[in-house]
């Protein structure tokens, strides 16, 4: 059965293995991209592989970066990928409530200065993310509420915005 567009049998198939085997729950994702030196071209490609299919993702920096401005920028996907894990979470935290949403929009925004990029100031990048939900449901406001709450703690997009994680960086250098 679906509600909201979200497979609630599958998920609650998903728990059960889960808790019989919680190192399951457990996976690496990887996003491998090159950099493109062809003008013209988006700066940057990455072929990305999920549940046995792959999509090609590419991405250019903005004119006033440098780049040709013909794919978004690496922020916009932040942006997205941020809107859409959100959105996913909501959606699928109602479902498993029993909450049927009738519409679901979810913006994410940020302020950025661009100065510390290029080396001008030593201030953080990003100044501020918002996320903006709008959402219908027959449902009473105090039900979604619960349910803006419980996707904000699960989400993982949230996650990685409010929690330090560890970053690890490696440059492995090849002969020219």
């Amino acid at each position: 059965m679906k509600r909201n567009n979200v497979a609630v049998e599958r998920i609650e198939k998903t728990l059960v293995e889960f808790r019989a085997e919680p190192g399951k729950a457990r996976r690496t994702q990887r996003v491998e991209g090159v950099w493109n030196f062809i003008e013209g071209k988006p700066q940057f490609s990455a072929t990305v592989a999920f549940d046995g299919k792959s999509a090609v993702l590419e991405a250019d920096q903005p004119s006033f970066l440098g780049g040709g401005a013909t794919q978004p920028g690496p922020i916009l996907y932040c942006l997205f990928g941020l809107a859409a894990c959100y959105a996913g979470t909501f959606a699928t935290t109602a479902a498993m409530m029993g909450v049927e949403l009738t519409s679901l929009k979810v913006v994410a925004e940020n302020d950025i200065n661009f100065s510390p990029v290029l080396g001008l100031a030593e201030t953080p990048p990003i100044e501020k993310v918002r996320l903006i939900v709008q959402a219908s449901s027959p449902a009473p406001q105090a039900k979604l509420k619960e349910v803006e709450t419980l996707a904000s703690q699960r989400c993982p997009a949230v996650y990685c915005l409010t929690h330090p994680i560890p970053l690890e960086t490696k440059l492995e250098l090849k002969s020219a």
